[in-house]
């Protein structure tokens, strides 16, 4: 348990997942992908030889497509330590002359990260924003657990500091690009990725300029004592540590457009994390939505799901694209 005098059964610069070990352990089913190749399915036996391939998604129609690029970057932390992996997908027939707005789709909590060299299960959604002309990208932290013990040991009593400061460097990473729309930097995330959100439109505001906050975390004295005490201790050992990780302490630099969804009956992240938020920013007469969805907890799905997406589409048609959106979106 080292990770000493490891022998890599796998093969190919491919992620694989779903392994499946036979009864005897002599063979493996492994389903493997990565950023530009849809899985593919092998049996292997215990040595790491190919027996057979088993399945491939990739249909003979394929190559015919015209399909958008996404490409695996890092990015370099302000302080040097961590090269930040960071996927983007460029529009349909980019041209690196125009300049064209992001939507970035985060999480940023401990040990989950987002970033893999894997095929993108949300293919279809993503070559649909591909045609409209939006950059697309997904970006890990340090606690993301691609750096292990180093990067989480970062976050102790200050959980979100170092996440959301390495995304800002991401995030000017893209602004230094020429064909990039610094007027339209749009970040997206649930729960964790919430606060993030609102995370990025206070504390840094100055990079992003839009957001969609959904179940948010606004200051950790509101949230679970068995996760929030894990990283932070409590607000009594810790002030300093609560006031510096919540969104509400920076509420005063917001200037953008976000928009906040909570339902009113998460017993999760409670729906006073977005009260006391929204509290802030009406006090500082700031421009912001908030969408409640009665009855519903940490997530919905139906009827509610069905108009929840549609109003997060209909946010990226107006504020990014600067267009109506399409009557296929309406159900009737």
């Amino acid at each position: 348990m080292n990770g000493k005098g490891l022998t890599r059964l796998t093969f190919g610069e491919y992620s694989h997942d779903a392994v499946n070990i036979s009864p005897k352990g002599n063979y493996f089913i492994t389903t493997y992908s990565n950023l530009s190749m849809p899985p593919k399915m092998a049996l292997v036996d215990s040595r790491g030889q190919l027996i057979r391939e088993l399945g491939d998604s990739k249909g003979t129609d394929f190559d015919k497509y015209n399909l958008s690029r996404t490409e695996l970057v890092r990015v370099k932390s302000t302080d040097g330590l961590f090269n930040l992996p960071m996927t983007i997908t460029y529009p349909l027939n980019f041209d690196p002359a125009r300049k064209y707005p992001v939507l970035i789709n985060i999480y940023g909590g401990p040990n989950a990260g987002t970033v893999y060299d894997r095929w993108n299960r949300g293919f279809t959604r993503s070559q649909w924003w591909a045609k409209e002309g939006l950059i697309q990208v997904s970006m890990d932290n340090r606690s993301s657990g691609h750096f292990g013990k180093t990067g989480m040991d970062f976050i102790y009593r200050r959980l979100g500091k170092y996440e959301i400061e390495d995304y800002i460097d991401c995030g000017r990473w893209l602004r230094s690009k020429t064909f990039v729309d610094t007027s339209k930097i749009c970040i997206a995330g649930g729960s964790f990725g919430g606060y993030m959100t609102c995370m990025a439109l206070t504390y840094g505001a100055d990079v992003f300029t839009h957001g969609m906050a959904n179940s948010s975390v606004t200051d950790w004295s509101l949230y679970d004592t068995h996760y929030t005490e894990r990283y932070m201790d409590t607000p009594q050992e810790n002030p300093d540590g609560y006031k510096m990780t919540s969104p509400q302490t920076f509420v005063k630099n917001y200037k953008g457009m976000i928009r906040i969804i909570h339902g009113n009956m998460d017993d999760n992240v409670h729906m006073q994390n977005s009260i006391q938020f929204i509290n802030k920013l009406e006090d500082l007469d700031r421009d912001f939505e908030f969408m409640v969805y009665p009855g519903e907890r940490h997530g919905w799905g139906g009827l509610k799901a069905v108009h929840s997406g549609d109003e997060s589409y209909k946010f990226i048609y107006n504020y990014l694209l600067n267009k109506q959106m399409p009557s296929i979106f309406w159900k009737n």
